[in-house]
Formats: structure tokens, sequence, C-alpha cells
């Protein structure tokens, strides 16, 4: 893509204007951050060949070529994602921010929601992110992916539906949230076993992505004592061949929440993010361990996920 920092066209600036929203929209709708890379640059080929005296609006124009081109992204990675070795998690980023940030952007980014829209269908999937997060309406979604206004509004029902049965309307504060992240972090890296087992719900699930590259547990791990007895031996023990003390946690920031990034000397090896109950407990870690889907992580960049 042409360098923003050079003498840009107009039509390179207006592209440059829109491409953090670009870039926001394909990554919710694919979860995937190499590929919402892809459908940005696809979508700004796209735009360089396009007759663009008759685009009124670029912002509406652009935001229709990208949603397109990552909705047939997602449908073609669908069978990839259903063979998948494992829990398929989505490809975690940086953001920064989280305390400050906007609770819709955050929400909407999050691992746990992310995890959520991949048991929507590409089109449902679609729809979803451009109604309840970019705020489009059913017409301008329809136009956009070229299906009919009453397709695209029972679509909307049917996603916002699933979304709201698997999503609790209420969660811990992004303080508490933020204060059991800190106290899990302590735990874990101490190897505090009954610590851990105070911030964790029952019911805990730990889902690990490995995808085949590195050894991860292909099944979710339940129970508060056996992922409690998991993070607690992260002090004691070789992971994916870093031994203890050639380990390295940091607390950061990860799709819009407190998560923790493991590095080795040979760089990022693991990301855990968290969802909390509405009394601020962990009911669920995401773990991603596939060293394809680090890549976004260890360079290191904060992404900006805005909304609008």
């Amino acid at each position: 893509m042409t360098d923003p920092s050079a003498a840009a066209t107009p039509d390179q600036q207006a592209f440059h204007q829109h491409r953090r929203l670009l870039f926001s929209v394909a990554y919710r709708v694919l979860g995937s951050a190499a590929d919402a890379e892809d459908a940005v640059q696809d979508a700004w080929i796209k735009w360089s060949g396009a007759d663009r005296s008759q685009v009124a609006d670029p912002k509406a124009y652009l935001t229709r070529i990208v949603s397109n081109l990552a909705l047939e992204r997602l449908r073609s990675a669908r069978h990839k994602r259903e063979t998948y070795v494992g829990p398929w998690l989505p490809e975690p980023v940086l953001t920064a921010g989280d305390a400050s940030e906007a609770v819709l952007d955050a929400e909407s980014v999050s691992m746990a929601m992310l995890v959520v829209l991949e048991t929507l269908s590409p089109f449902e999937r679609a729809v979803f992110v451009l109604k309840e997060v970019f705020g489009f309406s059913h017409a301008e979604i329809g136009e956009a992916l070229e299906r009919s206004e009453s397709a695209v509004r029972q679509a909307a029902h049917r996603a916002r539906e699933h979304v709201r049965a698997r999503r609790p309307r209420f969660a811990a504060d992004r303080a508490r949230q933020r204060e059991v992240t800190e106290r899990f972090f302590a735990a874990a890296t101490g190897g505090d076993v009954n610590a851990l087992m105070e911030l964790l719900a029952p019911d805990v699930t730990l889902w690990t992505d490995g995808g085949g590259k590195v050894r991860q547990a292909l099944r979710p791990v339940v129970g508060a004592g056996t992922v409690a007895s998991w993070f607690a031996a992260i002090g004691t023990v070789t992971y994916q061949g870093v031994e203890p003390a050639d380990m390295k946690a940091e607390l950061v920031g990860i799709n819009g929440g407190p998560g923790i990034v493991f590095s080795g000397p040979a760089g990022v090896i693991a990301t855990v993010t968290f969802d909390f109950d509405a009394d601020g407990r962990i009911t669920a870690l995401h773990n991603v361990a596939n060293p394809d889907k680090l890549r976004a992580v260890a360079n290191g960049t904060a992404y900006d996920l805005p909304s609008q």
C-alpha cells in the first residue's frame, strides 16, 4: 500500500483516513488480524481501481468493500476452522487504553465475544457486526452485502438473539476486571493455588489453542481446582521448551481488556485473556499458543479498534 506519510493524492488520503475503521470492521468479522490486514489491502486495490468520481461517501463505500471482502474470506476460512486441531480461538491483538475505551468497543472485540460470533453463520456475523457495533441500518447493510433488506433484518434478529443467549448482560465493571486480573497474575506467577481458587468461578473453563503446532489441551479444561493447578504450575514446569527461570509474564491490554503475555528467550509464546461474571469472578480463560496467531502481539503494535 502507498505510504500515507508520503505525498498522497486525495484518494489516498481518503483511504488512509478510514483505514483504522476498515481494519476494525474486518477484524470483528474475521477474528484474525492477519486476514483483516489482507482484507484491508484488497480493499485498497479495489478502491484504487474504482471510478471514484461516482463515490459520494468514501467512508460508506470503503466500508461496503471491506465488509464484502471480509465475508468472502470468512466463508473460505470456514472449512479450515471446522477441521482445526483442538479449540479454535481468535487471533489476539494488543489494545491500548482499556480503562478509558468505550465499553461497546471493548466488549465487541473481547475474545469471549469473538468466540460467540464464531458460532454464527458468516452472513449473520457480518450483519451483526455492521448493525450492532457500527450502527448501519438494515437497508445500508443490504446494499453493502448485496442482500434484501428483509433478509438482513431476519439475520440481524437471529444473530442478536443468539449472542444474547451466550453473553451475560452484566459483567463486572472494568476496574474490577483489572483488579482481578492483577491478582490472578500475581497468584499464577507465584504458584499460589489457593489465591487462584478464590478468583475462579466453580465451573470456570479454560480454552487452549495450540492449533496442532504446540502441545495444548485439545478439549476445554473445566473446574476451579483443575484450572488453578494448571496455572500454578507455570513457575515450576517447563512450558513449550522454556524453563521457568527463562519465562517472562507481562500484564497488558488485549482485545479491549486486561490480559497476560507469556514470553521466552525467542519471543512471545502465549496469551491469556479472561471472561468475568457480575461479581468479578473469572468464568472463562482463553489461552492462545498457536505461533501463527501470535504475530500481531509479537510485533508490539497496539491497535485502535473504533466502532465509528
